[in-house]
């Protein structure tokens, strides 16, 4: 009989448990066609012995397994180039997945990741469930985040930017400029880089001695349609906004339509600022004020680490944050003063 440390083959976890070699097999290797209860008690007994593999594993594939929240808009592709780059430096490939808007991916998808078995995967503003992460852990597959939707649990690695640093550095910009009727759109309020932006907005508020109004905090979720919808609302205020802060730049595109719609312009009437400067928006018109993430640099940074870990080295550092800058153009401006 296995004692409590030592790890335990297929036959030894499936006798323990009362199954077959073949439910059990399914369960270590992520496959769905095993029920909820069986499931756990033999993850239970996995978790106490652990598993010891009867043959060698097979290498991984040449592949790094790259799955996003949404593709759609600029952000995919800025990262995607990232990740390209220092695959290619290397002989890989890139797949590509997409959650459909969901931040967490499903068991289909884990499943199809373990059957190709990549050299790694890269979870972008998206992340897995506890148990997803043991799957993959236990097949020797390593995971990073990037821009992660949440704060990341200390053993999973991940790259971010200085949200905080660029929501205060994007206030203070309009602060300088004379507004003080300042409103913000946010992403998600379950998004870790939405509430870091929010955060530095209102301390930028705070230190310039100017009240934070809850009217002018629109709730946005980073698309182009909720910077529209937000835009649209605090622009009819009796009170109206002289400028806003776009947490990201695709709402801010909804903000210059909104801003359109309703015979305002830009940056005469309304001052617009966003958040990542994608290569799009310098042909905005007028040409966008926003603050840089450099989304190229993190993925090559994510991917670095990937392979780091993938040829089983320690990181130096489980979180890295890449610095956020601010780019002035033509869509910020002091506020019109009122007609005397």
């Amino acid at each position: 009989m296995p004692t409590e440390s030592s790890p335990l083959t297929l036959a030894q976890l499936a006798e323990l448990a009362g199954v077959s070699t073949a439910t059990v097999s399914k369960v270590v290797n992520g496959r769905s066609q095993v029920s909820s209860e069986t499931r756990a008690a033999v993850e239970e007994l996995i978790r106490r012995h652990g598993y010891r593999r009867q043959r060698r594993r097979s290498m991984p594939t040449a592949l790094v397994e790259l799955v996003f929240h949404a593709l759609e808009g600029d952000y995919p592709v800025e990262i995607t180039k990232g990740v390209a780059e220092v695959a290619r430096q290397h002989d890989l490939m890139v797949g590509i997945s997409d959650l459909h808007r969901d931040h967490t991916a499903g068991d289909a998808w884990l499943e199809s990741v373990l059957r190709r078995r990549p050299s790694g995967v890269i979870a972008v503003f998206s992340g897995l469930t506890e148990t997803q992460h043991e799957q993959l852990a236990r097949r020797e597959i390593p995971l990073v985040l990037l821009d992660p939707a949440d704060t990341p649990a200390r053993n999973i690695p991940s790259v971010g930017a200085g949200n905080w640093n660029g929501g205060l550095t994007a206030t203070h910009h309009l602060l300088e400029l004379g507004h003080r009727r300042i409103a913000i759109i946010t992403g998600p309020d379950s998004a870790l880089s939405s509430r870091a932006r929010l955060d530095g907005y209102r301390t930028a508020l705070d230190m310039a001695g100017v009240p934070v109004d809850p009217e002018l905090i629109g709730r946005g979720d980073f698309f182009i349609e909720g910077g529209l919808a937000q835009a649209h609302r605090m622009l009819r205020l009796p009170d109206r906004p002289t400028a806003i802060f776009a947490t990201n730049d695709g709402q801010a595109i909804g903000v210059y339509h909104a801003a359109h719609r309703l015979g305002l312009r830009i940056p005469d009437d309304l001052s617009v600022i966003g958040f990542d400067d994608m290569p799009s928006v310098r042909w905005a018109v007028p040409p966008l004020t926003t603050i840089r993430q450099p989304l190229t640099e993190m993925a090559a940074a994510a991917t670095s680490m990937l392979l780091t870990l993938a040829h089983g080295e320690q990181l130096p550092q489980s979180r890295v944050e890449l610095a956020t800058e601010l780019v002035v153009r033509e869509s910020t401006g002091p506020p019109m003063l009122p007609p005397a």
